[in-house]
């Protein structure tokens, strides 16, 4: 799927550890791990809420989206 999650980034901008972060929008490691290597298939609007909350950011700082070309060249 052509959408790519950027947690990762956001997260080391604003260092915030996976840890803290999991602390403030009360999901457990494995979930935010999921999600932040892309792993994931589907977020909740309430879940990317409390992200964003947390992160100060906007969901579009979050999710990318890139076209089915771009993807396949990314090797993820």
């Amino acid at each position: 799927m052509p959408i790519i999650v950027n947690l990762d980034v956001i997260m080391a901008k604003r260092k915030v550890s996976l840890n803290e972060l999991s602390e403030r929008v009360a999901l457990t490691l494995s979930n935010l791990s999921i999600l932040k290597t892309g792993k994931a298939k589907a977020i909740r609007f309430s879940t990317l809420d409390a992200i964003c909350k947390a992160l100060d950011c906007q969901p579009g700082d979050i999710l990318e989206y890139v076209s089915e070309e771009e993807y396949k060249n990314l090797n993820l």
